[in-house]
């Protein structure tokens, strides 16, 4: 579920970082400069001002913001709020397109102009389709997404807050109505989730609900939440025995009631579920893949052309694997090394508390060893610390294998590096350090973080993000670990090389599922064939690709589009080319469509030039 509909709809396509602009091969005159700089200027206050009408009407996203407006609500969930949302949206650009003349902005401000008016075209697309997505998935579901809001995002900093934190418990009845009521009307059209997703699901919301007040065991994770936040303030004893009491009776009232919706819509709408299977078998289901794909890569790659990528790029990194293999010694085909490394214990953790301790231990070294080498690498860096943690163990079944969440602007909560550490034995611990540099540094968070900093950007490109493009950053940072100096040991940089690989498999499988008609155990075994990845992270990201189309596509489409600019560059520029440079023409222009983004990368070479 996402946090609101506010940022599906509106949001989808769109992050923030500076318009970096080349300067025009003619310079005008300082009049028309002017000219320029002061409409420029008024473009950026309706853009912020459009940004915040939209955000007024989603109090989660406040929150997320760092704002304490509408601080005890939570968002509309029913299609009548994404109705006037897109509403919005298409008035808003009506305006922008009625109050301003695009020839009389700067190179920086028509690209906002663009942007704002291809993102709403790209949210009117997508609009067809947001009944195929399903609310409830092994990716999450209310049940997951409503605590880690509450436990993340909502501060106690006073009695108010915490009475607004109690008030959100009870607004639980009416979202969870709110999002069953679509749940139900999407199975009654033959969009019904796959079976696989039901009983994780079930068992999440169940965990939820699972100690006091709703039993007699100890304190439910929102309880202890919340008793721990409460008991922090500053305030009389018998004001924090009664917020406590208020929270117990929200819980085993509104918010219980609305757990049990949901419970109640799980068991009504599973008999519905055909079975596994990907885009295809839903209502229109080549046309929802089809947009999918455009909106996932930013491209008009063809599911064909897209499978066929993956294809050579599989090849090519086994190529480069066994390489390595070679250089070790093991005597034995790819897919026995595969094998060795799988089963063998001096490859993974503890499956203990020690264990998991170590693996954070270990992902905050790698961290800490890119950030003392990255002033080399990188001219601005994100102000925002960032965390490395484990995935809360109520919600590890139908969590990532690991993700980031975004700091927030107002420096009150740093960039998170989650982990699933719920199973050490399907850990393979040459994939760490990979895996830490994509979701931390120099990945996620030199990316995310950094755009939320930069200032003169309209805040719809600080606080979007276009799939492609972040997800080959991510990408692209595992490979750039390696030029820097990283996986010294050659386990390590197989892992490295195994995470790659993985993400041309996504190529295969996504499109495999979605187009060719796969089954969920073709999938499967394709990968078990092909990957390093563990038995059960490779059910889990077969099923997340079930549930959600295209997604896994944006990863590899976007790192060899930002290599293939990296090496333009390197040929065009020669001795001037400046890796700094280049990474702050892709940083610092933002998360763009990868069309765009080449032409930002042709103007910082056009530039160089001079």
């Amino acid at each position: 579920m996402k946090s609101t509909l506010l940022l599906a709809l509106l949001l989808t396509t769109a992050t923030g970082a500076a318009a970096q602009q080349a300067s025009p091969a003619t310079t005008p005159p300082a009049a028309a400069q002017t000219s320029r700089n002061a409409e420029d200027a008024r473009l950026l206050a309706f853009l912020d001002k459009a940004f915040d009408e939209a955000v007024a009407t989603s109090p989660q996203t406040q929150t997320s913001l760092g704002l304490k407006s509408d601080y005890g609500k939570l968002d509309d969930y029913t299609d009548a709020y994404a109705q006037r949302m897109l509403a919005l949206s298409e008035a808003q650009v009506q305006r922008m397109k009625a109050q301003f003349d695009f020839d009389r902005l700067s190179p920086a401000g028509q690209l906002n102009y663009r942007l704002f008016d291809q993102e709403n075209a790209e949210a009117r697309r997508m609009f067809e389709w947001r009944n195929h997505i399903f609310p409830m998935t092994t990716m999450g579901s209310p049940a997951g997404a409503i605590p880690v809001f509450l436990i993340n995002q909502h501060r106690i900093d006073n009695v108010a807050d915490a009475e607004a934190y109690i008030a959100r418990l009870g607004e639980v009845e009416r979202v969870m109505g709110e999002i069953m009521a679509q749940a139900r009307a999407q199975a009654d059209q033959g969009i019904v989730p796959p079976k696989f997703n039901f009983a994780p699901v079930r068992a999440d919301a169940k965990r939820v609900i699972s100690g006091a007040p709703f039993d007699a065991g100890p304190d439910s994770t929102l309880l202890a939440d919340f008793r721990k936040k409460v008991t922090a303030l500053d305030a009389p004893a018998e004001v924090k025995a009664r917020l406590i009491g208020e929270a117990k009776a929200a819980l085993a009232g509104p918010f219980k009631r609305g757990f049990d919706t949901m419970l109640a819509t799980l068991d009504a709408i599973e008999p519905k579920a055909k079975g596994n299977d990907g885009a295809w078998s839903l209502p229109r289901g080549a046309d929802y893949y089809a947009a999918r794909l455009r909106a996932m890569t930013t491209t008009d790659l063809s599911a064909d052309r897209i499978h066929q990528i993956g294809l050579d790029e599989v090849a090519r990194i086994h190529g480069e694997m066994e390489k390595i293999k070679q250089r070790v010694g093991f005597d034995g085909t790819l897919q026995q090394f595969f094998a060795h490394i799988k089963n063998g214990q001096q490859f993974k953790y503890p499956n203990s508390d020690a264990g998991r301790a170590q693996y954070l231990k270990d992902a905050n070294a790698f961290i800490a060893q890119v950030m003392a080498a990255a002033p080399k690498w990188f001219s601005r860096l994100p102000k925002a610390p960032l965390e490395v943690k484990a995935v809360e163990t109520w919600r590890q079944d139908t969590a990532a294998v690991a993700f980031y969440n975004q700091p927030s602007p107002d420096g009150s909560r740093p960039g998170i590096y989650y982990v699933n550490l719920a199973d050490m034995n399907q850990v393979l611990k040459p994939q760490i350090e990979g895996i830490s540099y994509h979701e931390g540094a120099p990945g996620h968070h030199f990316q995310i973080a950094l755009q939320q900093e930069l200032e003169g950007v309209p805040k719809f490109r600080r606080f979007g993000g276009h799939g492609a493009y972040v997800e080959g950053w991510g990408l692209y940072a595992e490979k750039l670990g390696k030029e820097m100096g990283f996986y010294q040991d050659p386990y390590s940089e197989f892992g490295h090389l195994s995470l790659d690989l993985w993400r041309a498999v996504r190529l295969v499988t996504d499109t495999g599922l979605h187009a060719k008609r796969w089954s969920r155990e073709q999938a499967i075994k394709y990968f078990q064939d092909n990957s390093l990845l563990s038995e059960r992270d490779i059910v889990k990201e077969v099923e997340r690709y079930i549930n959600i189309p295209g997604q896994a596509t944006s990863y590899k489409i976007g790192q060899l589009r930002i290599l293939e600019l990296r090496e333009q560059a390197r040929k065009e520029l020669g001795a001037r080319f400046d890796i700094r440079d280049f990474h702050a023409a892709v940083l610092e222009n933002g998360s763009l469509p990868l069309d765009i983004l080449e032409e930002r990368v042709e103007a910082y070479i056009a530039a160089a030039k001079r």
